[in-house]
C-alpha cells in the first residue's frame, strides 16, 4: 500500500494506492472519492460490543468501512475528515509501540493489522464530554494507524506530569494515566475560564491540537441565537 498526506496542515487529506489484494479499514463517512473498482464492505467498528460502547458512551460512529482492491491493477483511494485540520499516521508493530489510544473523532484509518477496541476512561471523562470510553487501537505485528485534528497537531514527549486543556488532546500512549480534573479547583476553574483538563501522568508520547471543537461551539452559539 502507498500513501500520502497532502494539503497539510489545514485541509489535510490521505491519498491511498491500494494494490491487488491490499485493503483499509476507514471511520464510516471518511471516503471522498475512489475508483470505481474498488470493493466497499461495511461492519461494526471492532466488534458488536466495542462498536456499541463506542456509539454510545464514546462519541464514535457504530460502523467502520472496508475498502478491498479484489482487481488486478492498483486502485486509488482519498480519505477525508469532518473537520479542518491536520493529519497524522503512524506505525505500531505489536512491540515497542504496540497500541494507541485516541479521543472521540480523532480515527481516521488502518491498515489490516490493526485491532480496533475500547479503554476505559472513568466519568470524569464523561463528565468532560470525552466519552466514558476512548478508542485504543492495538497491532498483532506491523500496521498503520491514521488520525486527524481540528487545527495543527503537536506530538510531544513527556516524562512526568503534564497537563491538557480538555478537547485539545488527540492521542496518548496507553501506559500514560489520565485524569480530568478541575483546573485550580471548582471556582478558580470557573472565574478562569479553564475549565476541566487533562492531567496526564507517566512517561510515553502524546498529540495535541492546536483549536478545540467545543471552544468553536462556545464561539459559536451566541451568534447564531
Amino acid at each position: 500500500m502507498k500513501y500520502e498526506i497532502r494539503y497539510k496542515p489545514a485541509f489535510a487529506a490521505i491519498f491511498v494506492t491500494l494494490d491487488p489484494g491490499e485493503r483499509i479499514i476507514a471511520e464510516a463517512g471518511a471516503m471522498a472519492s475512489m475508483d470505481a473498482g474498488l470493493t466497499m464492505t461495511t461492519q461494526f467498528s471492532g466488534g458488536l460490543i466495542p462498536a456499541l460502547l463506542r456509539a454510545g458512551f464514546g462519541g464514535e460512529t457504530l460502523f467502520t468501512n472496508t475498502f478491498i482492491n479484489r482487481t488486478d491493477s492498483p486502485l486509488s483511494l482519498v480519505l477525508t475528515q469532518s473537520i479542518i485540520g491536520d493529519m497524522e499516521v503512524i506505525q505500531l508493530d505489536g512491540q515497542q509501540q504496540a497500541a494507541l489510544c485516541l479521543q472521540p473523532g480523532a480515527y481516521i484509518a488502518s491498515t489490516a493489522r490493526i485491532k480496533l477496541g475500547v479503554k476505559w476512561a472513568g466519568f470524569n471523562s464523561w463528565l468532560a464530554g470525552e466519552g466514558l470510553f476512548k478508542l485504543q487501537v492495538e497491532s498483532n505485528g506491523k500496521g498503520l494507524v491514521f488520525f486527524g485534528a481540528y487545527g495543527g497537531l503537536t506530538k510531544r514527549q513527556i516524562t512526568q506530569d503534564f497537563i491538557v486543556d480538555s478537547g485539545h488532546l488527540v492521542a496518548y500512549e496507553p501506559q500514560i494515566k489520565l485524569n480530568v480534573r478541575f483546573a485550580k479547583g471548582i471556582i478558580g476553574s470557573l472565574t478562569s475560564g479553564e475549565g476541566l483538563v487533562n492531567h496526564l501522568k507517566g512517561t510515553g508520547v502524546i498529540y495535541m491540537q492546536s483549536r478545540s471543537v467545543d471552544g468553536l461551539v462556545r464561539f459559536l452559539r451566541p451568534k447564531l441565537r
